[in-house]
């Protein structure tokens, strides 16, 4: 196993294409479309699941015992909920994010048979010079926010004869900006980063021409943010899976916006302890920074993928977000650690049944009272 050189400019230019692609669960054919493209210039062969998910493998020497990298392509978004006889919208959020985080958001409509049109999310109240103290005095949440598009749209009638319907999709402008500093600030960093990642860390691999211990797989799904994420998309012969997604900067918590964040458990409980300590101490041999940390208000696909029966290990490396679901920033160096450890990761050896005693200490327990 060897550290691999991280193209900067190709995980960067990647990830900022991905935001550009609009892709709120349920709307994803756009973002498989590109990812689909991106394999194919990378001479990664891949297959898309009934639903349009992504299965692309990376060969190993072992057919027996596969392992998987997953990420997923959709994002937070809305749909329109009612149409209102002001001609506005009112929407209801796709995912779980809060309403504060659309406030003032430009987006896209996305109608049926239709051109798509712009538009912005207001509060009910959005004039401070007709509403005064008002503004800020009204609730927060969806029921208190609509939506005006950009055309002649003021009754019912006009938001008919535009073609808007109950149900069309609402894609969030994601507003990138990368500064010079290593700082990524941008909607849908959650999880487009860790798409970028995955396929930085495969081409590190591709273009040092190494030949793999067993085969990856590169999983790409398309509803983790609605919860059914990896339930459906696994192969059959994955033994260990290691989901890529955000961590959680906050107080109280211990993620950070600089190495790989390894979460030990998050709300449906601890991830596979043997997996979780192997990437542990690959971080620690290669000198990657890392910290760990628990979550307490988050699942992944790794938690779709066990409640779905599959018989596998499971592990969550994330990239530190701060404000997570709502005005996203990143630091580069959380990437840059990330494509490493992965691209590591892929060259170890099998987590087989005979390695777990070189995992750590097994606790004892005593087959007799103690006397």
């Amino acid at each position: 196993m060897k550290l691999l050189p991280v193209d900067q400019h190709y995980v960067l230019n990647t990830l900022l294409k991905l935001l550009r692609v609009p892709s709120p669960s349920g709307y994803t054919d756009r973002i498989v479309h590109f990812v689909c493209d991106e394999l194919e210039r990378l001479n990664i062969p891949f297959e898309l699941t009934r639903r349009g998910a992504i299965r692309a493998n990376l060969t190993g020497r072992d057919k027996t015992h596969d392992r998987a990298l997953v990420a997923h392509l959709d994002t937070l978004g809305a749909m329109v909920k009612a149409l209102k006889p002001n001609g506005r919208l009112a929407i209801v959020p796709i995912g779980h994010w809060n309403a504060r985080f659309a406030e003032g958001a430009r987006v896209t409509l996305f109608t049926t048979g239709m051109r798509p049109y712009r538009g912005t999310i207001l509060p009910l109240k959005a004039s401070g010079h007709t509403f005064g103290p008002e503004v800020d005095q009204q609730p927060s949440g969806w029921d208190h926010v609509e939506l005006r598009i950009d055309e002649h749209s003021y009754s019912l009638p006009d938001l008919l004869r535009l073609g808007v319907h109950v149900g069309d999709f609402i894609a969030i402008d994601p507003t990138p900006e990368f500064g010079d500093n290593g700082y990524l600030n941008s909607r849908h960093l959650d999880d487009k980063a860790g798409v970028a990642v995955m396929l930085g860390a495969a081409k590190s691999v591709l273009d040092a021409r190494i030949t793999l211990p067993v085969g990856c797989h590169l999983l790409f799904t398309i509803s983790e943010e609605v919860g059914s994420g990896a339930s459906a998309i696994l192969h059959q012969d994955v033994a260990e899976m290691v989901t890529i997604d955000n961590g959680t900067t906050a107080p109280g918590q211990n993620s950070s916006e600089f190495g790989v964040t390894i979460c030990m458990a998050d709300m449906t409980g601890p991830f596979d302890y043997h997996l979780t300590q192997r990437l542990i101490q690959l971080c620690q041999e290669f000198h990657i920074r890392h910290q760990r940390d628990v979550f307490r208000y988050y699942r992944s696909d790794s938690a779709a993928a066990v409640e779905a029966g599959n018989d596998l290990r499971t592990a969550l490396v994330t990239f530190g977000l701060d404000a997570s679901h709502g005005y996203e920033r990143v630091h580069w160096d959380a990437l840059d650690s990330l494509v490493k450890l992965l691209a590591i990761y892929m060259q170890s050896p099998p987590l087989y049944e005979r390695d777990r005693d070189d995992l750590g200490p097994r606790p004892g327990f005593p087959t007799q009272p103690a006397a």
